[in-house]
């Protein structure tokens, strides 16, 4: 009797994160039909490529690590509806707008010193930031209100945060950070030079006061902060190092425009099948069911097993859509079987590297007194970000 309940409840969790993934798929198709429909844009405005795929998926990271959190401190039962300094729920709220700040304002300048150094065309250093800053603000204001509401509703209704969280954030973190950077840029670069720099002045003392802020929050606040900044600044790299490899394939990219549209839903795919491997595998420590062991135990290799299965049936539907969706808008596909064989070739490679990275991050952040919940989803994603274009472009190159 026990066994039966324990195989439904383990049941209920995957169908769960299946459902989320399901749904995440269709509306991550939905933000890969929008940057197919800009691609003029994307080629008008040098240097935005390069930022596109950080400032998307550090948003998700940074909403994901929220929800991861929130999850853990659930499981813990220190969770409290509660909004003041030194409550859980207050602090992470104002440490991951102080991340989103600074994250956004290092990502402009990342973006603008990778394109100069490989290279490729860029805007103004100014105006990159500012673009930046601007779209991490208000994309950062609309997905941590997402986040929050899910978190309420699975604290209400005794949801299993760490199966919705990751695929829920994550997907609005791509869904609604794309067209707002888009839109920012486009309206950034209608604005007269002189415009431009004053307000390019103003996000500098944004992140100068996020600073200060954090300084002055020594107890709440500030170690999450500092444990988040140190580990998304270098990460920032991985996501820059991703929008090169696309923007440098930009041409190709844009020629056959599936592969456009496949783009936002196969690395928000993965990395919301990752960000539940890593929620649960951070969760599993903090109770104690999980052990950091150099080997990954029985129940780390289920968690694995189930990241292959949610890939398999996840990536030859979002081919589908996008092929769909090429058709239907009257762009160049390479045809819906290799659309599903590329994804897929693609898409296996880069999950076995993930659920290695996902357990070392976990288990290593957890046995050297570090918070997981803080970790996993960022190194997932940002992982994704780099190992997914290389993938993707790499095998297109290879069948192609």
């Amino acid at each position: 009797m026990v066994m039966e309940q324990g195989l439904s409840s383990q049941s209920r969790l995957i169908l769960t994160g299946l459902g989320a993934l399901l749904v995440s798929a269709i509306v991550l198709s939905i933000a890969g039909i929008y940057l197919g429909s800009v691609r003029d844009v994307l080629a008008l405005i040098p240097g935005l490529m390069v930022l596109l795929p950080s400032i998307i998926h550090i948003r998700g990271s940074i909403a994901g690590v929220f929800a991861s959190r929130l999850s853990s401190s659930m499981h813990l039962g220190e969770f409290s509806i509660e909004f003041e300094e030194g409550s859980v729920l207050g602090d992470n709220i104002r440490a991951s707008f102080v991340i989103t700040i600074l994250i956004a304002f290092v990502i402009g300048i990342f973006s603008y010193a990778a394109s100069r150094i490989f290279g490729y065309p860029v805007i103004g250093v100014t105006d990159l930031v500012l673009i930046s800053v601007v779209t991490g603000v208000i994309a950062g204001a609309v997905v941590m209100g997402i986040t929050l509401l899910i978190a309420l509703i699975s604290y209400r209704y005794g949801l299993d945060l760490d199966m919705i969280g990751a695929p829920t954030v994550t997907t609005s973190g791509d869904l609604v950070t794309l067209p707002i950077l888009v839109l920012t840029a486009t309206f950034v670069m209608l604005l007269s030079p002189w415009i431009r720099l004053a307000l390019g002045g103003i996000a500098v003392a944004a992140a100068v006061a996020a600073v200060v802020y954090t300084q002055r929050r020594p107890e709440g606040i500030e170690p999450i902060v500092r444990e988040s900044i140190f580990l998304l600044i270098p990460l920032s790299v991985l996501g820059t190092l991703a929008g090169l490899t696309y923007a440098f394939n930009l041409d190709a990219l844009v020629t056959i425009a599936a592969f456009l549209i496949l783009i936002p839903p196969f690395t928000g795919g993965l990395g919301s099948i990752g960000g539940i491997l890593g929620s649960r595998l951070s969760t599993g420590m903090h109770t104690g069911e999980l052990n950091p062991s150099f080997l990954p135990e029985r129940d780390v290799v289920h968690h694995f097993i189930i990241s292959y299965l949610y890939t398999l049936i996840l990536l030859p539907l979002l081919a589908l859509i996008a092929h769909g969706a090429a058709v239907l808008m009257g762009l160049n596909s390479p045809g819906l079987g290799m659309l599903v064989i590329i994804s897929l070739a693609a898409g296996l490679v880069v999950m076995t590297l993930v659920n290695g990275v996902a357990y070392v991050t976990a288990s290593l952040s957890f046995r050297y007194g570090l918070d997981p919940d803080n970790f996993g989803i960022p190194v997932i994603t940002s992982l994704i970000d780099l190992i997914g274009a290389a993938a993707l472009v790499a095998v297109i190159g290879l069948l192609l």
